[in-house]
């Protein structure tokens, strides 16, 4: 894995290291992983909706593409696999 480093102001700083413990997670970078990685997952499933809305063709889709979209209008997102 490759490494990065940010800068963030102290408030944040103590908001992300809270929420990791609150999380569970060993490490502060174990919960940001996980957040990139939803963050990339919504993408991805935004940017697949916004082509077949554009096509107008929506046979791509799966019913758990479906729920998901519902999850992620209720904001119950679930762990990204």
């Amino acid at each position: 894995m490759a490494s990065m480093n940010i800068s963030l102001p102290e408030s944040l700083r103590d908001f992300v290291e809270s929420e990791a413990r609150r999380g569970g997670y060993a490490t502060v970078s174990e919960y940001l992983l996980e957040l990139l990685q939803r963050a990339m997952s919504e993408k991805d499933l935004d940017d697949r909706l916004q082509a077949a809305l554009a096509t107008r063709d929506l046979g791509e889709f799966e019913a758990a593409d479906f729920e998901r979209l519902r999850q992620l209008a209720r904001g119950t997102i679930p762990e990204p696999s």
